[in-house]
């Protein structure tokens, strides 16, 4: 499917939704260190409910870390300093799409490293930002769309 990397979340409800999201859609989820809880904390469980059981994050103990290791592949960092809206890109199956954190969102080190992979989701002037779990689940499903043929078999 896709991989969902957020990177140094703060807030543990917000990625125990994202981890059943993960599930349900059978992407693998990434959580990158600093974390602002800890991975046993009672509210990450909670909002992921029994899903969390069947999730196995991958934890990277920092950005540098996974970028050595994942910084070829196709990456897709999710920013509201760009542009280039998600529906146009084209997500195939194995895409890593990076969040940043609830607070400061993606380093902007990176994304000038990576303009060309930079994607927004539009909202009114007046909105800011929307809650990550909400974008997750907005980009993530918009690269099962475009690969529905490919997924359909997983879901």
């Amino acid at each position: 499917m896709v991989n969902i990397v957020l990177v140094e979340p703060k807030i543990a409800p917000n990625t125990g939704t994202i981890g059943r999201l993960c599930v349900n859609m059978g992407a693998t989820l990434h959580l990158v260190e600093p974390m602002g809880f800890e991975i046993d904390d009672k509210k990450l469980k909670r909002a992921g409910l029994d899903y969390w059981y069947k999730l196995n994050p991958t934890i990277w103990p920092s950005l540098e870390e996974f970028m050595k290791s994942n910084g070829d592949k196709r990456l897709w960092l999710a920013t509201t300093r760009t542009d280039r809206v998600y529906f146009e890109a084209d997500f195939k199956p194995g895409d890593y799409l990076l969040f940043g954190s609830e607070t400061s969102g993606l380093p902007e080190a990176l994304l000038k490293e990576y303009p060309q992979k930079c994607i927004t989701i539009p909202m009114t002037p007046e909105g800011r930002s929307l809650n990550i779990s909400i974008s997750v689940g907005i980009v993530a499903y918009e690269a099962v769309r475009q690969n529905y043929e490919t997924f359909k078999g997983l879901l």
